[in-house]
């Protein structure tokens, strides 16, 4: 587990004491970790705008510190926090479709339409190419969480951003483990607990 004041700097995933997503990757992790989310229930972030112009600030602040590129300006309006509110249950719902379906669960809910934004291919000046994140407002901090899981997708990171398992918990963690296997945020808090509820059902059953 990270230091408290490295861990901070992520407002949302702080709340949970988790290891942070490594990089820019934090910033998915961080939007995730804005709901409700954990035992006891934290509040979210994103519920009024005060509080997700606050939140916006800080990530802004935390993902320029871990990226060494500028700050972006993320200036929230009413529009563009319902608009960030919508894309966060978009990302959650193709997150949890991907982790936690099974034959069991039936076919999944219609998906949401899918998302697109504005971002344009950069050349540096070591001949790398970067996506880089376009808009203003609730559009740009978008793109920079599309960009950044583009990115984690192309290095074969993206799929360790998880939600914990438990359904009264569904913390969004990065997955550390060497073959990819981690359900929980937490084995402590919600895997023993979990699995020990679980093996009293199966002995009620069979008493």
């Amino acid at each position: 587990m990270p230091p408290a004041s490295d861990s901070a700097l992520w407002p949302a995933t702080a709340r949970y004491d988790l290891d942070p997503a490594p990089g820019g990757l934090g910033l998915v992790q961080d939007l995730l970790n804005t709901l409700p989310a954990g035992a006891p229930r934290q509040p979210d972030l994103l519920d009024d705008l005060d509080s997700a112009t606050q939140w916006a600030h800080d990530v802004a602040a935390r993902w320029s510190t871990v990226t060494g590129r500028p700050a972006p300006d993320v200036t929230l309006d009413p529009a563009g926090l319902r608009a960030l509110r919508t894309f966060r249950d978009e990302l959650r719902y193709g997150i949890d479709a991907r982790l936690h379906a099974t034959p069991e669960s039936g076919p999944p809910e219609p998906a949401p339409a899918p998302r697109a934004t504005g971002a344009t291919l950069r050349l540096d000046g070591n001949g790398s190419v970067h996506l880089e994140p376009a808009g203003a407002g609730a559009d740009l901090l978008v793109s920079l969480v599309l960009a950044e899981l583009f990115e984690a997708q192309l290095t074969d990171v993206g799929r360790r951003i998880k939600t914990c398992r438990n359904p009264r918990c569904q913390v969004a963690f990065y997955d550390r483990s060497r073959n990819n296997s981690g359900v929980w945020h937490s084995v402590r808090v919600c895997g023993l607990p979990t699995n020990l509820r679980a093996h009293r059902a199966r002995r009620r059953q069979a008493d």
